[in-house]
């Protein structure tokens, strides 16, 4: 299974913020790929930054990714739409030169657009311009002396169109509005973003069943077993995405995605960024959990191996040799949390009142009296 993983933009502990040393520190810490962040639009005098971004990628295998702006209304009118079309042409372009494998896209808001086959169709024509656009940029084979300095124009396929889930319910990009979009348009694939999933879905990811589930939609929808992913923690109300957060810090664990990808993630090719604030911190959090999911797995079926074998020597099933090991385990838990709770505290003897002596009377049969009645009283 292979599995990439990285942060979206240059690392938080890189000294120099420049992308290219950026690259050098994520490859450093044992990470695979970066996703450029573009969030309002392109700068041009980035392109020097994207085009030496380009060559290290081409010539190490660096996986390079790109995030188109975040302001986005496909869903608008005229002039919302072609003002983020044209932001959308500068990212086409910058992601050319950097060599980048996806570029991920919002829709945002339904605007004019109900819920249902007309937003999606919409969304769909539009995105089928991108495709075809990015196509025309990158199809240089009658102009390849142009582009001699970068020959993954050449070589390599066109950068392929992202379209990502949103977070909130008055955006468009719900998963399954995601998926037919996708489905039906060559060229795009699905950003599967998992914060968002979960917090559109109400907090829907908890279980590595959960993620099961969500993975075999796409692929039963889609088809294919490449995967492009955001992670990150996550805080959502009544379905809508706040804030990103520290994985640590959210419902949605890590620790159920890395049990189904370490149990059931074999067929899948993931590149996996990471959203969290905390950037490459979190996603070398990621690596490691993955790690302890292979662990925990190759020690269960070292397990397993070893009770066959030793319900075959016994001439026993395998299932039996289980049981009997559970409930071993269980006495010999049992036996230790005895010896280790503390010995009750010895009960104090519950003392009686004393009774006041009766106060002295002048008179004798006043007196006599006075101490009966405390008599009859204790």
């Amino acid at each position: 299974m292979p599995l990439r993983l990285g942060p979206a933009g240059v690392p938080l502990s890189c000294k120099g913020r420049t992308i290219v040393e950026g690259m050098d520190d994520i490859t450093a810490l044992g990470l695979e790929t970066m996703e450029i962040q573009t969030v309002r639009t392109v700068a041009p005098h980035h392109f020097d930054q994207y085009w030496q971004a380009g060559i290290l990628s081409w010539k190490t295998g660096f996986e390079m990714n790109l995030h188109g702006p975040y302001y986005a209304e496909l869903l608008g009118n005229k002039r919302e739409r072609s003002r983020t079309l044209s932001k959308m042409e500068a990212s086409l372009q910058a992601a050319k030169i950097i060599n980048a494998r996806h570029i991920t896209y919002h829709v945002g808001p339904y605007g004019d657009f109900n819920r249902g086959a007309d937003a999606n169709e919409q969304v769909a024509n539009v995105m089928a311009g991108v495709v075809d656009r990015c196509a025309q940029i990158w199809n240089n084979k009658d102009e390849s002396e142009d582009y001699a300095a970068l020959p993954w124009v050449i070589e390599n396929s066109p950068t392929l169109i992202g379209v990502e889930t949103s977070g909130r319910q008055e955006l468009w990009g719900s998963l399954e509005e995601v998926l037919e979009v996708t489905n039906h348009v060559e060229g795009t694939v699905p950003v599967l973003n998992l914060a968002h999933i979960h917090a559109r879905g109400h907090g829907g990811l908890r279980t590595s069943e959960d993620f099961g589930e969500l993975f075999d939609q796409v692929r039963e929808t889609i088809g294919g077993k490449t995967f492009y992913c955001h992670f990150s923690g996550i805080e959502h109300r009544m379905g809508n995405a706040l804030h990103y957060t520290q994985i640590k810090k959210s419902d949605l664990k890590f620790e159920p995605l890395a049990e189904f990808l370490a149990e059931d993630g074999d067929w899948l090719d993931i590149t996996m960024i990471s959203d969290s604030p905390l950037l490459e911190h979190d996603a070398m959090f990621m690596m490691q959990q993955c790690e302890k999911a292979k662990h925990r797995l190759f020690e269960k079926k070292a397990r397993d191996d070893r009770r066959k074998k030793l319900a075959i020597a016994q001439g026993i099933d395998p299932e039996e040799l289980a049981a009997r090991e559970a409930e071993e385990k269980a006495k010999r838990e049992a036996a230790e949390q005895a010896q280790a709770a503390p010995p009750p505290a010895p009960k104090k003897k519950e003392e009686k009142p004393v009774a006041k002596k009766a106060e002295k009377s002048t008179k004798k049969g006043s007196k006599k009296k006075e101490v009966e009645d405390d008599d009859d009283l204790f």
